[in-house]
């Protein structure tokens, strides 16, 4: 299911290199993006126009896994505590485990907020080792780095605007402005540089 949002994530870049980012204006703006007061748009929401013609954010990975890791979370104030640290691995331990608990270089999600971001909530990878778990010991080695991986995210990032287009920004207005950002999406290991650190 989140192979589309995978496959999403990889096109975007190339669609918007070739035709540049899509208008986020409303109709008639000719490239300008229409400033919103707060009543029009509340905090948190993007405007229709926007979500019905823009990137389909609910498919990406990081948007989509934002609900069950506020679900989880919910569910370990009453039980197990989260991974938290990079801990040695036990066969037994990792056989129903998800991807990033059996990885040789194991991640965690957190929910990163933004409240001028849309989407606002993303879930962003932190690598719980310097190093990588060693498959023979299956404890931390420093023979290979934990590295993150990035995807870029298309976003609408919302800035202060003016309404009456004479250029000093309206208190509470706002306008939408696309911008890719690099989110952490797992984890890898790498060869350590050469050089002593």
């Amino acid at each position: 299911m989140l192979l589309p949002g995978f496959l999403l994530l990889l096109w975007l870049p190339t669609l918007l290199a070739h035709h540049g980012p899509p208008h986020w204006g409303g109709p008639h703006t000719h490239g300008t993006p229409r400033c919103y007061s707060a009543e029009e748009l509340p905090l948190g929401q993007a405007p229709p126009h926007l979500l019905a013609r823009g990137a389909r954010w609910e498919q990406a990975l990081p948007v989509a896994l934002v609900s069950s890791l506020e679900a989880a979370g919910r569910g370990r104030q009453e039980g197990a505590p989260a991974w938290t640290r990079c801990a040695a691995l036990r066969s037994e331990q990792v056989l129903e485990a998800d991807v990033h608990e059996r990885s040789i270089s194991p991640w965690r999600y957190r929910v990163d907020t933004d409240e001028d971001r849309y989407p606002r909530k993303l879930a962003f990878a932190e690598c719980l080792c310097r190093g990588c778990i060693s498959a023979r010991t299956g404890r931390e080695s420093p023979a290979l780095n934990s590295v993150q991986l990035h995807q870029s995210l298309l976003v609408l990032r919302r800035r202060p605007c003016s309404r009456d287009g004479a250029g000093a920004p309206t208190p509470g207005a706002f306008a939408f402005h696309a911008e890719f950002i690099r989110v952490p999406v797992g984890c890898t290991c790498v060869l350590p540089r050469s050089e002593a650190r």
